[in-house]
């Protein structure tokens, strides 16, 4: 008999499991490959960030080490060296979560994790051998998979999702990919910097649409300097595999039809929940018509003590917001307290320049009738960013129009997927932009331009600019 019992070891799944243990509880995580992390882990956050690295060093070595005064000659992409590299460091974070369950007595089940009742669940092997478990409380953490469009063969070869971009053995010489969200950015943008041309079809009129609108505005401008082309407005129609080569078709608002060839398209139009072999109706537990497990305030399901975080239940598709409700379960089931904010839950993309929000949209505060006032500052008036030749982008910050206080902050620049965390810990404690315009900064450093874009939202004061 485990006190908790969490089903899926992905950042939401395994920090449950941690912090369950850490207050005392017996606990078990079942993970049905054979290695634990999940998607982030295995084939998302962490391999990806490994070849955006990678890939923004021989960019910067291409591109910008003669302005520095340092000059090479016979520069060459070693893909399989990139992809090694990549796998040793989610060998290196796969194991410290291996390392993480033994520190903490926590029990794990290999194999797929499926209910039987409210308490029970077997765990089946590959092999097919199944064993039960009983558990007073279950956590359901079992993440989420790529999506595609019902027309679209996914050969994994030529068409392919994320999991397939991050293990090709060529650099493509023309990428498609359909979809301008961060997933297929970030990973066009690897390509990109390794000389792939890459295309963009996206059915919106932006890129990011979740996000502030002038963030997508200015990282278009960015990535069309590295090779990238754009079709905003562009609905998919078909695609066809003729062997090496692909074509896309897709039309726009006024029906005029293009024709984008290719010889890999990546298929990168979103996410959904995963749910398969769960055999959640046995427990009782309900799943909306999107594929959602249905939660209330507290992440219970329609059983009081099975419970459900990440991917699989409402909101942002993101690493960090799994592991907020893995620690406000844990917590939940002990009796303690825990908080969420979920507006302040930062959303970042790992391009170059580097885009991180929080809080409000100025689309948003429109939408709400809300009075604000804006603050922005461009990267290319900062000494730092010059210094390091980082100067596309800018910080924009939006606060209350009568009160002051911060309500959103969006940042696309140098680093700014670390720097949105000071803007994160202003808005939990409700600072104003006033606040931060009087904190001091460190000089030089990119975070001066969140400190001067806040005086610029107080009556426009910002100084170096």
């Amino acid at each position: 008999m485990y006190d908790v019992i969490v089903i899926g070891s992905g950042p939401g799944g395994y920090v449950a499991a941690i912090r369950a243990a850490q207050l005392g509880m017996k606990t078990a995580i079942v993970e049905k490959y054979s290695t634990l992390g999940g998607t982030c882990l295995n084939v998302g956050c962490i391999p990806s960030k490994a070849l955006l690295d990678s890939s923004e060093h021989y960019h910067n070595a291409s591109h910008t080490f003669k302005t520095h005064g340092i000059n090479l000659s016979d520069l060459q992409v070693d893909l399989g060296q990139m992809i090694t590299r990549k796998n040793e460091v989610v060998k290196q974070n796969v194991d410290g979560i291996q390392f993480l369950m033994k520190k903490n007595k926590i029990e794990v089940h290999q194999g797929l994790g499926s209910f039987v009742n409210a308490t029970t669940v077997k765990v089946t092997k590959e092999d097919g051998t199944s064993s039960d478990i009983v558990g007073k409380n279950i956590i359901i953490a079992t993440g989420s998979k790529p999506v595609s469009l019902p027309f679209i063969k996914l050969d994994k070869s030529r068409v392919i999702t994320s999991t397939e971009a991050l293990n090709l053995k060529e650099i493509p010489k023309h990428l498609v990919v359909i979809g301008g969200g961060v997933i297929g950015l970030e990973l066009g943008s690897v390509y990109a910097r390794l000389g792939a041309k890459v295309s963009v079809i996206e059915f919106m009129d932006s890129l990011i649409p979740t996000m502030d609108r002038t963030m997508g505005k200015e990282l278009q401008k960015s990535l069309k300097k590295i090779g990238f082309e754009f079709f905003l407005k562009h609905k998919v129609t078909s695609v066809e595999n003729s062997g090496n080569e692909v074509t896309v078709k897709a039309d726009n608002d006024k029906g005029e039809v293009i024709e984008v060839k290719g010889d890999y398209v990546l298929v990168s139009i979103g996410r959904k929940p995963y749910t398969d072999g769960l055999n959640a109706e046995a427990a009782g537990v309900k799943i909306n018509d999107r594929g959602q497990i249905e939660v209330n305030d507290h992440l219970q399901t329609s059983v009081p003590n099975i419970y459900a975080i990440g991917d699989v239940v409402k909101g942002a598709m993101l690493a960090h917001k799994a592991e907020e409700e893995g620690v406000f379960v844990a917590e939940t089931i002990l009796g303690q307290k825990p908080h969420i904010n979920y507006n302040l839950i930062p959303g970042v993309v790992y391009t170059w320049p580097e885009v991180a929000a929080v809080g409000y949209t100025e689309e948003q505060l429109k939408e709400q009738g809300r009075k604000f006032k804006t603050g922005k500052f461009p990267f290319i008036a900062s000494g730092r960013a010059r210094a390091s030749m980082d100067t596309d982008g800018f910080v924009k910050v939006l606060a209350d129009a009568d009160t002051d206080e911060i309500l959103g902050v969006h940042m696309i620049g140098p680093r700014t997927a670390d720097m949105i965390a000071e803007a994160v810990v202003a808005m939990e404690f409700r600072a104003s932009a006033e606040d931060i315009a009087r904190m001091s900064h460190a000089h030089p450093t990119y975070t001066e331009a969140f400190k001067e874009a806040c005086l610029a939202a107080t009556d426009n004061r910002a100084l170096h600019i």
